[in-house]
């Protein structure tokens, strides 16, 4: 039995980079499966019907990672 593929972003955080032809990364609440949203950092398409390779984070993974960016000298 195929795993359930169905997703639906339930809140749009941000916009990180626009890239060519119209899809951005985008960071996003996302719930994949009918499964309780969580942090998504991905690339999609205009009309968000398509996505590229992304990653998923719980709050506590993102809090770690905002913890981790805010030590990085750029």
């Amino acid at each position: 039995m195929a795993d359930d593929f169905s997703f639906s972003i339930e809140q749009s955080l941000g916009t990180v980079a626009e890239g060519k032809g119209g899809w951005s990364m985008e960071l996003n609440l996302v719930s994949w499966g009918g499964r309780p949203a969580k942090y998504d950092l991905r690339s999609w398409s205009p009309d968000h019907e398509k996505m590229g390779k992304g990653i998923t984070l719980t709050k506590e993974e993102l809090v770690a990672l905002k913890d981790l960016l805010n030590k990085v000298e750029l």
